[in-house]
């Protein structure tokens, strides 16, 4: 109680009641964490004893039917997701076994909540989720007799925990909204940590399960198969629990021995090709144009640098959450770029920082702010008068921290609290080395910094109306300081000398000289040129105005409604400007030409996904109602679509002439993939669309609901005509994913519960009862996360929904992933063991939502959710060479290159990337403070890369090597290990 007592007293000296409630909401959401804990340890505790009893009287019958044959064997898989069940039980000591003692959705809402990557769900999708898997898991309790009426006994206990948690986990989750809202997660690190480490939240079990040794030995496992199913359900089985249900699936014929099945590594690679979008909705001030004529911006985790006149993308992976701001060095060569804090997959915080780099080797120079900076990082600047030495940041905390730094020592020098209001803007004085002005909601602030102190003067502003916010500053040349409001309002700020007072000298004071009407609305940007001319952009108006000298207004422009209004403004080559603009435009533009569209993507949360079946193409929809074709070769929009309501999912049709798209009210449109003219308008249900799927010769169409059912369409004119041909009836949840037999008469489906259903739709649509009847069916596509093919793929530890989507190549070689933790997955298929290994990536900083592989295999295409991102990789093979031959990488293709007639002379060793905060970066310099860096932050990921999958390296020190010139995604290196999380020399692409 003292610590709480501390807390309370902390944040009423704080004076302010966004704090106060900030921290009762986080200590309200400590004591439940604990209560819940406290709960489900009594349960597991009483289950691991009744679970002790039953197996000392099971191995003591089985000593009196048998003892020549001692217990029945039990393959232990995976630990995947039961929670209710608790753990296996107790088994020989050959056979290893945890007791789960946290309940799953106590741990999701923990570890999710408080960050952008966890999707959202529609409105009642999760109380439906969690209601239909309590009426499940009661009919199965009820309809499966036990072996024993011990076991039937353990079964219903196991429900308890379950249903007497449900109340608490909704209060949690309601709890962490709450601190969402006011962001003050950080709060609940330590608890959710302790959640985790003492959770495993997951138990898969694989069994050979034959009619005939079903009767002669009695196996117990965590929940029984009914009669009837074992009578009609012949062969061998995989079973695999996810949150207490059983998922069970059949192994097919052609799997003599599920012993010799071995998962390895992929030969193929993914390496980042392109970025679509651009990060403009809630930033300013993030578009510049470099002296190597790109234009750098961020979006998800990506900084982009884009050479638009030769189409071309260069990527800065170092991020490992939302890059939320940027900053050029006055060299105009480094780049300093703040992020936000987030989660990792296991619950641990990633903290924010700054990371400077070099924009020409994309190399990381320092890792600044590590432990210092809260929630993110708001705005940061350079000095410019000691020739950019220094780093100012502004955190995005409750006080706003201001820190000043000497980034090349990464020594910080001085810091203070700001205010409790927003803070938009932080920069140095240009020749005043010891003055730094920050900007925001109601106030400007003129700091002086001395050696390790800061001290603080607001600017008054006197006889002039105060504005809401003070939006933007800007220098002239003779010292004076300009800034922009929301209202409209350009005030010229200069610096007055106040009389020197006895025993001090003279003070310079910054007072309001002149104020000029400058835009409608709010003025959101400044610029100063390299003439000494200014360019502003206002918010409301949407106009850029060209400023001469004496600050009179002399050209101006209006960006078209359609892109928004102004974000960023910057200076590009000879008369041109760059703006980045609300809807995440950016445009380039003169004020005689008008503007030219650079980039552009989606202002919503990005879901619905599908590549042309034979083109290189590919469409996206969102929530924002906009439908995109892009050219998946040139980088470009082919055309664009308003709809009527938000998407979510798409198809194209096998002809390539049609594109259906379902949307959140149930309606669908089928729009012609040329002219992106409507051709149809169908509704089925009011609820969610969640899957689009041709049959392979496009005469049928499956649309899955949210609603839990699976309409059927007869496709007639090249996909022009649809008639209801019926309605698949029989999931308890809504539907997921799904996926055609080749002779369109079957159907797997998925859904929100984790059942695995199959369909015969010539019968009418009816659900296949007998479901091992299915297991040979070599499925058209597959994109149905569940099932023995794919099972693999899923984490130890998951919830159900940590892997959004999956898909199969058209070749038939790999599976992409794409899970809730920003990553992208390559596993081999078929992926039919736990805890496959995979190749991983990171470049979105939300959820990945959708994966899809071009017509040729020779891209994935992937889609962020929050982040709004469209990420293009390409798909690169790695063949085995004799020891001296090298491999150069053209395309999907290799070269084999004999050593001898290699001119190039390889590395003397190869680089050792120290991993640090970030998946994709590796020590590249030799820089002394940045090997520090990396060192230090090194040892704060070594638990992570110890539990990640790994190859061994096939890198022999006396073989020589060669590191591609092109900047490929490689893997992180730890011990001998090799995985997917790490770039060859860089975190470039």
């Amino acid at each position: 109680m003292d610590g709480f007592a501390g807390s309370l007293d902390d944040s009423i000296s704080a004076a302010s009641t966004s704090d106060v409630q900030d921290r009762l909401s986080a200590l309200e959401l400590r004591v439940q964490q604990q209560e819940d804990e406290i709960t489900v340890l009594k349960a597991a505790l009483a289950d691991v004893l009744r679970r002790l009893a039953i197996s000392e009287d099971h191995v003591a019958s089985v000593r009196k039917s048998a003892p020549s044959k001692g217990q029945p064997s039990l393959r232990e898989a995976i630990s995947m997701s039961c929670i209710t069940n608790g753990s296996t039980g107790n088994r020989k000591t050959s056979h290893s076994s945890s007791v789960s003692v946290a309940r799953k959705e106590t741990l999701s809402s923990a570890a999710k909540s408080g960050t952008e990557k966890k999707k959202e769900k529609p409105p009642g999708q999760k109380e439906k989720k969690e209601d239909s898997h309590s009426n499940d898991q009661s009919a199965q309790t009820q309809a499966s007799p036990s072996p024993q009426p011990s076991s039937q006994t353990l079964q219903t206990h196991r429900q308890t925990p379950e249903s007497k948690s449900s109340a608490p986990a909704k209060s949690i989750k309601k709890s962490l909204t709450v601190e969402k809202a006011h962001g003050a997660w950080e709060s609940s690190d330590d608890s959710r940590n302790k959640l985790m480490r003492v959770a495993s939240t997951s138990k898969l079990i694989s069994k050979v399960a034959k009619n005939a040794d079903k009767h002669k030995d009695v196996v117990v496992s965590q929940a029984k198969m009914s009669t009837r199913e074992k009578n009609s359900q012949e062969g061998e089985y995989i079973k695999m629990f996810m949150r207490g249900r059983p998922i069970t699936m059949f192994i097919p014929s052609d799997v003599e021995n599920y012993d010799d099945i071995r998962t390895e590594l992929p030969p193929e690679k993914l390496k980042l090709e392109w970025v679509y979008g651009y990060r403009g909705r809630d930033c300013r001030a993030n578009v510049y144009l470099l002296p190597t004529g790109e234009i750098v911006y961020f979006i998800a985790s990506v900084v982009v640098l884009f050479n638009y006149e030769e189409r071309t993308q260069r990527h800065y992976l170092g991020h490992t959450d939302c890059v939320k701001c940027l900053a050029v060095h006055p060299d105009k060569i480094r780049i300093a770029t703040g992020q936000l804090a987030g989660v990792d997959k296991d619950g641990r915080p990633l903290q924010p920082h700054v990371r400077v780099w070099d924009s020409v080797s994309l190399a990381t120079l320092q890792v600044i702010g590590l432990g210092t900076f809260e929630r993110g990082v708001g705005c940061l600047d350079f000095s410019k008068a000691d020739s950019g030495t220094h780093l100012c940041v502004i955190d995005d905390s409750n006080e706003h921290m201001l820190t000043v730094w000497d980034w090349q020592r990464k020594s910080k020098i001085a810091e203070i609290k700001t205010t409790n209001e927003v803070v938009l803007a932080v920069e140095f004085h240009p020749t005043d080395a010891n003055t730094i002005i920050t900007c925001g909601k109601s106030h400007i602030f003129f700091w002086t910094w001395s050696g390790n102190s800061l001290s603080r003067k607001q600017g008054i502003f006197g006889k002039y109306e105060k504005p809401k916010f003070v939006q933007c500053l800007a220098f002239l040349g003779n010292g004076d300081v300009l800034t922009g409001d929301s209202g409209g309002i350009i005030l010229i700020w200069g610096k007055t000398t106040v009389e020197a007072t006895p025993g001090k000298g003279a003070k310079g004071v910054y007072q309001i000289s002149k104020q000029i009407k400058a835009h409608d609305g709010s003025v959101f940007t400044l610029c100063q040129m390299r003439n000494g001319m200014l360019l502003t952009g206002g918010g409301k108006d949407r106009k850029i105005i060209l400023w001469d000298h004496d600050l009179n207004p002399e050209r101006e422009i209006e960006v078209p409604d359609q892109y928004g209004t102004i974000r960023a403004v910057a200076e590009g080559k000879a008369d041109q400007f760059l703006v980045g603009t609300s809807r995440n435009f950016v445009l380039r533009g003169t004020f005689n030409d008008g503007f030219v569209v650079e980039v552009q993507g989606h202002t919503d949360e990005l879901w619905g996904l599908a590549s042309h079946p034979f083109k290189d193409l590919f469409l996206t929809c969102a929530q924002d109602r906009q439908v995109c074709m892009w050219n998946s070769v040139d980088h470009t929009l082919e055309w664009t679509r308003l709809l009527d309501e938000p998407g979510h999912c798409a198809d194209f049709h096998p002809s390539g002439a049609v594109v259906a798209i379902g949307t959140h009210s149930g309606r669908w449109f089928v729009l012609d993939a040329e002219t992106r003219d409507l051709v149809s308008i169908h509704t089925d249900g009011n609820e969610q669309l969640s899957v689009m799927r041709y049959s392979v010769d496009g005469t049928l169409l499956a649309v899955g609901s949210h609603d839990n059912f699976i309409y059927l369409y007869v496709v007639t004119e090249n996909g022009r005509k649809y008639s209801r041909y019926g309605k698949c009836t029989g999931h308890s949840s809504y539907i997921t994913h799904l996926d055609w037999s080749p002779d369109n008469k079957y159907i797997m489906s998925n859904s929100g519960d984790y059942e695995i259903l199959y369909w015969d739709i010539p019968s009418g649509c009816k659900l296949i009862r007998n479901r091992s009847d299915c297991k040979d069916i070599d499925w058209t596509t597959y994109t149905c996360v569940l099932g023995f093919q794919v099972f693999g793929v899923w984490p130890e530890g998951s919830d159900g929904t940590d892997i959004n989507a999956l898909v199969r190549s058209h070749n038939r070689k790999v599976i992409a992933v794409a899970d809730d933790f920003c990553k992208v997955h390559l596993f081999q298929y078929p992926c039919s063991k736990p805890k496959a290994p995979s190749h991983k990536y990171s470049a979105h900083s939300s959820h990945v939502t959708n994966v899809s592989f071009t017509h040729s295999d020779g891209h994935l295409i992937s889609t962020g959710g929050k982040d709004m991102s469209i990420i293009q990789w390409k798909l690169v093979e790695k063949v085995t060479l004799p020891p001296n031959d090298i491999v150069l990488d053209i395309g999907a293709t290799k070269v084999p290159i004999p050593a001898s007639e290699n001119a190039v002379q390889p590395p003397a060793h190869l680089p050792q990337p120290f991993n640090e905060m970030n998946q994709n970066e590796s020590v590249t310099g030799s820089s002394p403070a940045s090997l520090e860096s990396n060192l230090e932050q090194c040892a704060e990921q070594s638990e992570e890369q110890s539990e990640e999958h790994s190859e061994g390296s096939s890198l022999d020190p006396a073989e020589p090597s060669y590191e591609e010139p092109s900047n490929e995604l490689s893997e992180e290196h730890s011990e001998s290990t090799v995985t997917e999380e790490q770039q060859d020399n860089s975190p470039l692409s």
